[in-house]
């Protein structure tokens, strides 16, 4: 018959030596089998240990802030989307309410609300400067664009200009079409004394503008809008002038050499 080995005394766990002896049971510490009063059963040790260990807790922290975030985000969609601008408060506000923000704002201090009036002064100087500067430039710019069209203009009437000597074949044939081919050299003499026959040329003292020298030079429009640059206009208005008060070139030219003016 096989003797079984003795059994470790209470108390003397970790004190064994060398041996095959069984594990050692706090809550059966006498080998008896039977847990002694007050002992808890294996479950209840199995679940205590369970909630008290460490990744337990951690398990249960990490999911105490997925909710707690889920929460967060819950409310700010029942409330509504905070990135949108806030209503207008003041037709919410009460008589008091609206009292006690005007009693705030007439709080202020005298030294800030001078700091503001300064910095809203230099902004309407410096705003003034601005527009004085944009406007001189504006001036200029204006000024300059009028003088390059002037020149333009200049250049332009140049190349259309007509020489004296064109001017002068304009004024025979007209002059022979009135029927008055003697009379030629006679009204060849009177507009070179007159304008040199230019169609251009004014006089400083009275105004007598063109070829016969109208006065004032808006009286040919009568013959033509083109007045002012046309030697055909200024050549009938002249021939008609002529026609009407001394009948032909020929008394004309002999008027201009008795009183210089015809």
């Amino acid at each position: 018959m096989q003797v079984p080995p003795p059994r470790e005394a209470p108390g003397a766990r970790g004190r064994r030596g060398p041996g095959p002896y069984p594990p050692y049971d706090p809550y059966d510490p006498n080998g008896t089998g039977t847990p002694p009063d007050g002992a808890r059963p294996p479950g209840k040790r199995r679940i205590r240990r369970l909630l008290t260990s460490n990744v337990t807790i951690t398990v249960v922290a990490i999911c105490a802030i997925v909710a707690a975030v889920a929460l967060v985000d819950i409310g700010r969609f029942v409330g509504g989307d905070d990135t949108k601008p806030p209503k207008m408060a003041a037709g919410d506000l009460s008589t008091n309410d609206m009292l006690t923000r005007l009693t705030a704002a007439s709080d202020m201090d005298p030294v800030v609300a001078d700091a503001v009036a300064a910095a809203k002064k230099r902004a309407y100087e410096k705003h003034k400067r601005e527009l004085a500067a944009l406007k001189k430039k504006a001036e200029k710019e204006a000024a300059a664009r009028a003088k390059l069209k002037a020149q333009q203009e200049k250049e332009r009437l140049a190349k259309l200009n007509p020489s004296a000597k064109q001017n002068k074949a304009y004024g025979k044939k007209m002059n022979a079409l009135k029927g008055w081919d003697r009379c030629w050299p006679s009204l060849l003499t009177l507009w070179n004394h007159e304008s040199g026959w230019n169609e251009r040329a004014e006089n400083p003292s009275s105004g007598a503008y063109g070829i016969p020298q109208a006065l004032p030079g808006s009286k040919m429009a009568s013959a033509g809008n083109d007045w002012r640059t046309s030697t055909p206009t200024q050549i009938a208005w002249g021939l008609g002038y002529i026609k009407a008060r001394y009948k032909d070139p020929c008394g004309a030219w002999s008027f201009w050499q008795n009183n210089n003016w015809y």
